[in-house]
C-alpha cells in the first residue's frame, strides 16, 4: 500500500511514464492549469460517454487513501480553504521560483473548451464546489527565458463528479490537438495518456498526462508543454509547465512533477487528518 510518503516517491515517476506513453493517444486538452478541465459535469459526461459509467476499473484500486468524512469540505467555503491549502506555491517547483503576477486566480469561474477548441471562462456547473489557480514562474535569466508554472486544485460535491471529470478530459483531448489558451498563446501536437493506479503510476486513483508544444507572441515557440492531473477522492490536483528559449524539457517536467506530488501529500494529509 501506498501511504503519503508514496505520493512523494512516485507523483514525478508516475507523470514521467505517462509522458512516455502520450503517443498512445492522439490529441489532448492542455491548458494552463487553471484550466483544469472541471467542465465536466456527471450528466455532461455521460451524455459523452453514453453508458453512465466512466471509463476504467470501478473495483478498488489498491491505494491507501481512506477520506475522513468529517474533514470534507461540504460548502464553497470549506473547498476553497482546502484548494488554498493544497495549492503549490513557488518553492516547491525549486529553486529560483517567484510568484507570477497575478498570483492568484479568482476563485469563481472556471475554463471550459469549446466547440473551436478556444478556453473561455464560464460559472461553476453544480457540480463544482471551487477551483482555485497559484501561478509561478522561474524568471528569465542569462540569456533563458521563463518558465512558467501553474497549478490547481478543484473540488467537487461527490467522487463520481471527480471520476467524470477525469473521463471528460480523456475525450477532448481527442477532438483537439491544438488548443487556444488566450488571444497570444497557443498549444499544438498534443498528446495525451490516461494512468490509473498501478499502471505506471502509484501516488493516486486515476492520472492523465499530457505533453506538446506551446507558443506565445511574447516569448515565441515552439516550446516544451507538459501538463498532469491526478485525483483523490473528490479532489483532482494539476500543474502546467510552458518552457521558452534555453530550457531542456527535463528541467520544467521535473517541476510539475515534484509539485503534483507535494499536492497529492497534501491533499491526503488534509482529507484523512492524522493516523
Amino acid at each position: 500500500m501506498f501511504g503519503r510518503s508514496g505520493r512523494l516517491r512516485h507523483g514525478a515517476a508516475g507523470l514521467a511514464v505517462g509522458v512516455l506513453l502520450a503517443g498512445c493517444s492522439g490529441g489532448g486538452d492542455a491548458p494552463d492549469a487553471d484550466r483544469a478541465k472541471p467542465a465536466a459535469t456527471a450528466s455532461g459526461a455521460k451524455e459523452a460517454k453514453g453508458d453512465g459509467a466512466p471509463p476504467g476499473p470501478a473495483a478498488t484500486t489498491g491505494l491507501d487513501f481512506s477520506p475522513d468524512e468529517s474533514r470534507e469540505p461540504r460548502t464553497r467555503a470549506q473547498a476553497l480553504r482546502l484548494a488554498r491549502a493544497v495549492a503549490a506555491e513557488p518553492r516547491r517547483y525549486g529553486a529560483g521560483y517567484v510568484e507570477r503576477d497575478p498570483y492568484e486566480s479568482d476563485p469563481g469561474s472556471l475554463a471550459v473548451l469549446d466547440e473551436d477548441c478556444v478556453w473561455q471562462r464560464e460559472p461553476f456547473p453544480p457540480s463544482v464546489l471551487t477551483s482555485f489557480t497559484r501561478y509561478s514562474e522561474l524568471p528569465a535569466k542569462g540569456g533563458k527565458g521563463p518558465i512558467r508554472i501553474a497549478a490547481t486544485v478543484v473540488v467537487h460535491r461527490e467522487v463520481s463528479d471527480a471520476e467524470w471529470e477525469m473521463a471528460r478530459t480523456l475525450e477532448e483531448a481527442l477532438r483537439c490537438p491544438e488548443q487556444q489558451l488566450s488571444q497570444d498563446e497557443r498549444l499544438t501536437g498534443l498528446l495525451s495518456a490516461g494512468l490509473p493506479f498501478g499502471v505506471g503510476q502509484f501516488s493516486s486513483e486515476d492520472s492523465i498526462s499530457e505533453s506538446g508544444e506551446y507558443h506565445s507572441d511574447a516569448l515565441g515557440g515552439p516550446h516544451h508543454y507538459i501538463w498532469g492531473q491526478s485525483r483523490l477522492g473528490k479532489v483532482t490536483v494539476s500543474a502546467v509547465g510552458k518552457g521558452s528559449e534555453g530550457h531542456a524539457p527535463e528541467e520544467i517536467d521535473t517541476a510539475v512533477t515534484e509539485a503534483t506530488g507535494v499536492m497529492l501529500a497534501v491533499a491526503e494529509d488534509e482529507l484523512e487528518g492524522p493516523r
